[in-house]
């Protein structure tokens, strides 16, 4: 009886131990759902690499019958896209300049106008500067011209 007694004791820590260590039932619950989801997105990544698979071998052929027309046309639509692209940025740009030029000729002060006023006084004066350049330029030719004659 002692010995029972004895035997229960020692089993008793192990039993204790190795129940605090296994896991819980919400603890499985979790693993089973994200193992269960984890399997079904396997099966349908497998499911969708196969139907990919079999779709470029259904349509290689029909691309390669078809690509004197493909290939062409997906040319030409680019090249049509392109230019209605082009175009329209190109009307939305003139249309944005006739629209800020309108308003600086009023008087309404866009941005930018002091910018454009500043540098049109900067092109004033410095054609002031060449003017008064350009008269005291041709009599010192004339003078010079004159004097080695």
């Amino acid at each position: 009886m002692a010995d029972q007694q004895q035997q229960h004791q020692q089993q008793q820590p192990i039993m204790k131990n190795l129940h605090e260590s296994s896991p819980s039932t919400r603890q499985i619950v979790r693993f089973l759902t994200a193992a269960t989801i984890g399997l079904s997105l396997l099966v349908l990544s497998g499911l969708t690499l196969t139907g990919t698979v079999i779709g470029l071998i259904v349509a290689t052929p029909l691309m390669v019958l078809f690509s004197p027309v493909l290939v062409p046309a997906v040319i030409t639509l680019g090249l049509l896209t392109m230019g209605f692209l082009f175009s329209g940025g190109c009307g939305v740009a003139a249309a944005t300049a006739l629209t800020w030029i309108y308003k600086y000729v009023t008087g309404k002060h866009p941005m930018g106008a002091d910018k454009v006023d500043y540098a049109r006084m900067r092109i004033a004066e410095k054609a002031k500067e060449l003017g008064h350049y350009a008269h005291s330029q041709p009599q010192q030719t004339h003078q010079t011209t004159t004097t080695t004659h």
